[in-house]
């Protein structure tokens, strides 16, 4: 079929996708000197091979947009310097881990030093798509094709399976589909791409992590030679906690978690996703999908807490009393390197624990005071409120020397001589254990209710989601249920104190009217 005869079998969608196809590639190779003496050619190519970055950024110009961060050059140094490696790359999304792969693979490829590649995904469809971008790359870059010679051969150049003029050949393989016979001459494979094997759909079943994992076990892996190298590069998120890639990561001979914040709370690559980047996508998104797209931390939604409980609180005038418990962080800023603050409205009612309201986030020592003062007004006078801090004697030289005279200028601002608020120095038990033990069967009872009328308050989400995430671990945050917890501890030894106050009085008056009578 003529060029001609195909153009008008394309519908226009085709032809105008073609033709954009076409401009991107004409205006990359824009800039390329076909008139390079060959001497100069050979001499610039053999110092590029010398420097892989170097490498990347010439031949992949389109790719290379951002400077790589120092976990890129690691990578790739382990990877090219290892011809056995067996490496797992759990990169968050936006990190380009297959971006990435397929300009080393490239490299390795052009410059002969692996022969026959399989890049395998959870569909042999995904497969082609990981491996598309590899084919036009060799297909239509002049730099390459200037460098190394015009890459498609006849014949050999199909979607899904191909052998470039280098020497190499490459193939599309889904999860179950058969790999054996896999050769390329008498070269097995010598570099196995496994990217995105898990999908959320098959973690959910045991049954289909182990039938995946049986199958690159017993019929992936064996497909390389015994006696010659070969490298596996195993590219993913961390989506369930158990999956494949965790299952790899037992295997692998070096494991590389990269998410996209550090310990510390910055970027792992600046230089591509800044810190307003990263909030605004993370604000789109519920948590636990973050943790597990970005920091390889797979929440299960329920694990102790399935639900929460959402109700009208009874009237103020039912409560004896309130308490405002709160539980302070070290750090004097808003950063996401901080931690968070939490100060937790609550009251205990007939053994159940009514939240009225709570301040969650990051902020400055002031404005957690400020948080105890606007809590504290939201009552409106209609029953006491006791203002308490978690302080035990690691915490407490902090609170004197800093709490304390803040709370005096607030006081003092309110012009409220009454407000105050009070150290809880009771010593404390493993956090994770109080929550549950203390927390799990009141709300799995339906007795620990959250405030309906706060529901979209940011702050009482920001409480409901860290129930929901929290797990013994504590891989996600739980400072807010922590508070709460301290309430219902305050709560009960308050009442505890006052029972038998309260139980001498009655039996005092029965025994006068008893007499009486």
């Amino acid at each position: 079929m003529t060029p001609k005869e195909r153009r008008r079998k394309l519908t226009p969608r085709q032809a105008r996708a073609e033709w954009e196809e076409f401009y991107e590639t004409f205006m990359s190779n824009a800039d390329v000197d076909v008139n390079e003496p060959p001497e100069a050619r050979a001499k610039r190519r053999a110092k590029l091979e010398s420097d892989p970055e170097a490498w990347f950024a010439y031949y992949f110009h389109r790719y290379c947009r951002c400077k790589p961060a120092a976990f890129h050059r690691k990578a790739t140094k382990r990877l090219l310097n290892d011809a056995n490696i067996y490496e797992v790359r759990a990169w968050s999304r936006e990190l380009a881990k297959s971006a990435r792969s397929m300009m080393e693979i490239c490299y390795l490829a052009l410059t002969g030093r692996v022969r026959n590649v399989l890049v395998v995904s959870n569909s042999y469809d995904n497969a082609c798509r990981l491996l598309d971008p590899f084919k036009r790359q060799l297909e239509n870059d002049m730099r390459i094709a200037l460098d190394y010679g015009s890459q498609p051969i006849e014949g050999k150049w199909e979607d899904g399976e191909f052998t470039a003029r280098c020497g190499c050949s490459f193939r599309a393989i889904g999860a179950g589909q058969s790999p054996r016979g896999t050769r390329n001459g008498e070269v097995r494979p010598d570099f196995i791409l496994i990217d995105d094997l898990d999908t959320d759909e098959a973690c959910r079943n045991p049954d289909r992590v182990q039938q995946t994992w049986d199958w690159v076990e017993s019929a992936l892996l064996p497909t390389r030679s015994v006696s010659e190298a070969c490298r596996v590069l195993f590219n993913g998120n961390v989506i369930a906690k158990d999956c494949c890639i965790t299952r790899a990561m037992k295997m692998a001979t070096h494991v590389d978690v990269v998410n996209i914040r550090d310990k510390q709370g910055r970027s792992t690559w600046p230089e591509k996703n800044s810190e307003e980047d990263i909030d605004r996508i993370l604000r789109q998104i519920s948590a636990r999908s973050a943790q597990q797209e970005y920091f390889n931390n797979p929440l299960s939604e329920g694990d102790v807490f399935k639900e929460m409980t959402w109700g009208k609180m009874p009237p103020l005038s039912k409560f004896r009393y309130l308490v405002a418990y709160g539980d302070p962080a070290p750090s004097e800023n808003k950063s996401k390197q901080s931690s968070t603050k939490s100060v937790v409205l609550a009251g205990l009612l007939k053994g159940v624990l009514y939240v009225f309201n709570c301040r969650l986030d990051r902020g400055l020592n002031s404005e957690f005071i400020d948080w105890y003062a606007d809590l504290d007004a939201s009552v409106d006078g209609k029953v006491t409120v006791y203002n308490i801090m978690e302080n035990n004697k690691l915490q407490d030289p902090f609170f004197q020397q800093v709490f304390r005279p803040l709370v005096a200028e607030k006081r003092k601002a309110m012009g409220a001589p009454h407000f105050t608020v009070q150290p809880d120095t009771k010593k404390k038990t493993d956090k994770a254990t109080r929550i549950e033990a203390n927390l799990e069967p009141l709300n799995r009872e339906g007795r620990l209710v959250l405030n309906e009328a706060e529901r979209n308050n940011p702050h009482m989400k920001r409480l409901e989601e860290q129930f929901l995430m929290f797990s013994i671990t504590l891989k996600f945050p739980a400072d807010g249920p922590d508070c709460v917890e301290g309430a219902l501890r305050w709560l009960k030894d308050k009442a505890a104190t006052a029972e038998p106050a309260m139980t001498i009085s009655t039996s005092y008056y029965r025994h006068k009217n008893r007499q009486r009578l």
